[in-house]
């Protein structure tokens, strides 16, 4: 089929790459961030530009071919590769240029975030971004985007100017705040529903050194530490400090829980003193907390997480509230973990996020404090099983403190029923521009939201009730 796909005035015609099974390059662009994901398109375009992106969507259309997404491929769910179909990888899109006057950075849809870093760095400034330098800009972006500098400078979207986007229709289109404002609303957060987003700009802001590193204690201690945890932040942390709480495996075999923290403050003497007190409880068996550059944080658990060696399975919720019950099932299930590659993760919200109203953005989850996350991380296809039934068991154990709202960005292949529950009192409204900007729900290889004609009455009511429970203000 690929070889009637790619007649010699196609490819002739094509500025990038068009990719088949047995091609050089073929195998490495299908990979993707999950080991656990194998799927082999009938051709991969991999585009140098616009209109690359063009062509391969007229390309898709011409033969009745399945349309996926690549940026930086590092979504759990693998959506960015389709078996049988077109995959647009925007890979070689990945230039950066940066305006230091203005803060801005413009960068194309296949850059990752080291990449961008990079660039910024050379002017002491940054935007929020993945918390590994290979995760692409365009799929962490349009999901929500959140990182170690959140509570400062806000959710990566709350910094987004613009972004050009080919829509289903193979037209060029700018959203902007005064730009197609609809699609500019649905892409802060609404994920690749709406189109092949090809470029991004972001407003940036002034991070250079910062503080930060990992406090780790024995897991047996995990109950009072995470204790310890939920009451330091619950006192109250400033825009500047941002504190998680991890249960993982140290390199020796030996199982953890760690405190991690990130001040991203000018005055690093301040965040000195704020930190003492993480510091000295305990003490802590290894305290790595330093200063550091910027890009050190933004590194410091990439050789935990290799791009495309390990098969990876994520649930993830937030939660309404720690209570001491809650904090024990964390801990117990943390004790049974049967891989030593698994994380299992507290991420405290405040600051900059919460003050963003739900309807401003289609990402609506401001206001719960805590966000659980279960990456499950293992190399032994033999051990899928096992290790789905372990995360799954702990997701539905945690379910009593669920505030029935979850990261788009953190969904698994399974989840594909619980996008409302990402987006709550936004999904209507996301419903909407989606039958606008694709009516045929050509972009469905993703979390997908149904165009508001296709959207069934479960569905609508699904909505209806979460706004009910979260107190959404309408979109």
């Amino acid at each position: 089929m690929a070889q009637a796909i790619l007649d010699p005035a196609v490819v002739e015609g094509f500025g990038g790459e068009l990719l088949s099974d047995g091609d050089p390059g073929y195998d490495d662009a299908r990979s993707v961030f999950n080991a656990g994901i194998d799927r082999r398109p009938a051709v991969i375009a991999r585009c140098t530009g616009v209109a690359d992106v063009i062509d391969a969507l007229a390309l898709a259309r011409e033969h009745g071919l399945e349309v996926s997404v690549k940026g930086g491929g590092h979504a759990v769910a693998g959506h960015a590769v389709v078996d049988g179909g077109l995959t647009i990888d925007l890979r070689p899109m990945n230039r950066v240029r940066v305006d230091p006057e203005r803060r801005t950075a413009w960068c194309g849809g296949g850059t990752k975030w080291g990449e961008l870093d990079r660039e910024t760095q050379a002017f002491g400034l940054a935007v929020t971004g993945g918390r590994l330098a290979d995760t692409g800009v365009g799929g962490l972006t349009l999901g929500g985007g959140s990182g170690w500098i959140d509570r400062k400078y806000g959710l990566t979207v709350d910094s987004l100017i613009s972004a050009e986007v080919v829509t289903a229709d193979g037209r060029h289109a700018v959203a902007s705040a005064d730009r197609n404002p609809d699609l500019f609303w649905a892409l802060k957060g609404g994920g690749g529903n709406f189109g092949v987003v090809t470029s991004i700009t972001y407003q940036l802001h002034p991070v250079s050194e910062v503080i930060s590193g990992m406090l780790l204690h024995p897991l047996a201690r995990a109950r009072e530490v995470l204790r310890f945890y939920r009451d330091f932040v619950a006192a109250g942390l400033p825009d500047e400090l941002i504190v998680y709480a991890a249960v993982m495996t140290g390199p020796d075999g030996t199982p953890l829980v760690a405190i991690i923290p990130a001040y991203t403050g000018a005055n690093l003497d301040e965040g000195e003193r704020l930190l003492a007190p993480l510091r000295a409880f305990g003490p802590p068996v290894a305290d790595m907390v330093q200063r550091m550059p910027y890009v050190a944080m933004q590194t410091m658990i990439d050789i935990a997480c290799p791009y495309g060696v390990l098969r990876s399975y994520w649930k993830s919720n937030f939660l309404s509230a720690l209570p001491d019950d809650a904090i024990d099932v964390f801990a117990r299930y943390a004790e049974q973990c049967p891989s030593p590659r698994t994380f299992a993760i507290l991420e405290h919200s405040h600051g900059a996020p919460a003050r963003v109203a739900a309807h401003t953005t289609a990402f609506p989850t401001r206001q719960h404090a805590f966000d659980l996350v279960i990456l499950s991380l293992w190399e032994d296809a033999n051990a899928d099983a096992a290790q789905t039934r372990w995360t799954r068991a702990f997701y539905e154990a945690m379910q009593p403190w669920s505030a029935s709202l979850v990261y788009v960005n953190a969904l698994s292949e399974d989840d594909g029923a619980r996008v409302v529950e990402a987006y709550g009192s936004n999904y209507r409204r996301l419903a909407e521009v989606k039958a606008k900007y694709d009516p045929e729900n050509r972009f469905r290889r993703n979390q997908n939201v149904l165009p508001a004609r296709s959207i069934a009455e479960p569905t609508l009511r699904r909505s209806a009730e979460q706004e009910m429970r979260t107190g959404g203000a309408p979109a």
